[in-house]
């Protein structure tokens, strides 16, 4: 068992509404008028209705070389790591007292949207007072599920090194991939969907000295499972060009919810020996609004029980690997101000691969 201690968020302050960014999406794709119309309905049926951007709207009407790209990311990813790291140590919502940078053993960085060598957890390091034997593992191309597999990743660690701390940092800025030239329907569908954002996750043994920091009624993570469907990698990625990134989104996606993801679910669930009646809250990543009701369909459970996802999704859209953060951050919430004691809960995922991460997650007191 392994505590979620807090969560912190970056958000870019760039805020569009859907309706503005189909009018954009308009204007840029104006030499494909006729296959553009029979795509933006896909901007009305999102379930999305405002997201979050790094950069300004007329940004995306310019010309970007993958070099110029990916300097901005480096400089941004930067900004809006280190906003959701202060917030996620310091945060008086989950913590009694802030827990400090020298504190901490391992941090985990997570992201699919910009590259840099050294990774930037080097840099986050450079920024804050991190002792020098920090344990790094950067982790990159793990797309829509690299949220929930570094939290695994982190678990593993925690566990093993009881005494320990862990930041997982997912850092996600999908607006710079953003391919002006590229009608194509995955991006087209993408540009509906995928918005900006930072997570960051603070994971503590059950023999830290920083247990004392936390709040009586505490998050806990239990047990992880991975699962990768072999011949998949064309379901979800990227193509690198000389522009950049452009995406790969299959149209399949919804119906590996039905097959892939529900087999590793049963599977998981019947290796903790319990049901689909345990669990009170799926803190699912909402990779949109058909994956998320083809999870309710496929379990036949509630609605309500992606309601986090659901909120995330409208206010803030897709964000890759750090929307599932902003769903476990409102589920931290909510237990530890409406005690959840002995409550379950799974923290899920599916991303390139094709692979489904699943965490184990359950409220236990003092």
């Amino acid at each position: 068992m392994v505590y979620i201690g807090s969560v912190g968020l970056g958000k870019p302050t760039n805020n569009m509404e859907q309706k503005e960014i189909k009018e954009l999406v308009k204007q840029i794709f104006a030499f494909k008028k006729d296959k553009l119309n029979r795509l933006l309905p896909v901007f009305d049926n999102a379930n999305v209705n405002e997201r979050q951007f790094s950069v300004q709207a007329d940004w995306f009407m310019e010309d970007h070389t993958f070099a110029s790209r990916n300097d901005l990311f480096c400089s941004l990813a930067k900004k809006f790591s280190l906003e959701a790291m202060d917030q996620c140590v310091s945060n008086n919502n989950f913590l009694k007292k802030p827990i400090p940078y020298e504190g901490i053993d391992m941090i985990v960085f997570v992201s699919s949207t910009g590259i840099s060598t050294p990774s930037i957890d080097a840099y986050l390091f450079n920024d804050r007072p991190f002792k020098e034997s920090i344990v790094r593992m950067p982790m990159w191309g793990l797309g829509c599920a690299g949220g929930a597999i570094g939290l695994s990743r982190a678990f593993e660690w925690a566990h093993l090194h009881r005494n320990k701390t862990v930041l997982v940092v997912c850092c996600e800025l999908c607006s710079l991939t953003f391919q002006k030239d590229d009608s194509s329907t995955s991006n087209v569908v993408g540009t509906a969907l995928f918005g900006d954002g930072v997570g960051a996750t603070l994971l503590i043994g059950t023999e830290s000295k920083y247990i004392n920091y936390l709040n009586d009624n505490k998050l806990s993570i239990k047990q992880t499972s991975s699962f990768t469907e072999k011949k998949s990698t064309s379901i979800m990625g990227w193509n690198v060009t000389n522009n950049g990134f452009e995406v790969i989104f299959s149209k399949s996606i919804p119906k590996l919810v039905k097959s892939l993801w529900k087999q590793h679910m049963m599977q998981f669930l019947d290796s903790l020996k319990i049901s689909l009646s345990d669990i009170s809250s799926f803190v699912a990543h909402p990779g949109g609004r058909k994956v998320l009701e083809e999870m309710e369909h496929t379990l036949g459970v509630s609605n309500h029980l992606f309601n986090n996802s659901y909120d995330v999704l409208r206010n803030h859209g897709n964000m890759s690997s750090a929307t599932v953060i902003y769903v476990l951050k409102k589920w931290l919430r909510d237990g530890i101000n409406q005690k959840y004691e002995g409550q379950k809960g799974i923290l899920c995922a599916l991303g390139p691969g094709f692979s489904s991460e699943l965490l184990l997650l359950e409220w236990v007191s003092a």
